[in-house]
């Protein structure tokens, strides 16, 4: 039992901060331009594209990871619904920025951090996220085979 706890905890935090880099290099490959829609901080749809695919991959990586350190087990599942709960219970607050920010016009001169830092999805993108990840944990644990 306090394996697979551990397997949660760690591969969620793995997941994290592969998320964080693989949005940092995509951003840093794709540019704002490609980030956002013209003259928004809202997300483009090639944008959203290539975040629902990092999110996936970082899944099964997690999955992989998470059914390794469990060694078997359900922990996979746990940390798929861990990603659920916590995902959709951060769509409210993602979708309140939108509503915040909406109005905000993006201008080609933005400081990049300025842009990260008022950037929103669309509406529906925060809701599906999580089950993106969580079918890619779902996937990678399956992929760990049992010696």
């Amino acid at each position: 039992m306090a394996r697979s706890i551990v397997a949660v905890i760690v591969s969620y935090i793995v997941m994290f901060v592969l998320v964080f880099l693989g949005f940092a290099c995509a951003f840093l490959i794709a540019g704002s331009e490609v980030a956002f829609k013209p003259g928004l901080y809202e997300a483009s749809l090639p944008w959203v594209g290539i975040g629902f695919g990092i999110q996936f991959i970082v899944g099964v990586i997690g999955g992989l990871i998470c059914a390794a350190i469990a060694r078997g087990g359900k922990a996979p599942l746990a940390l798929a619904i861990v990603l659920l709960v916590l995902g959709l219970g951060l769509a409210i607050p993602s979708v309140m920025k939108r509503q915040a920010n909406l109005a905000l016009v993006r201008t080609p001169d933005t400081p990049l951090l300025v842009a990260v830092q008022r950037a929103y999805w669309p509406v529906w993108v925060p809701f599906t996220s999580p089950f993106i990840g969580a079918i890619g944990v779902l996937i990678g644990g399956r992929l760990k085979r049992k010696p």
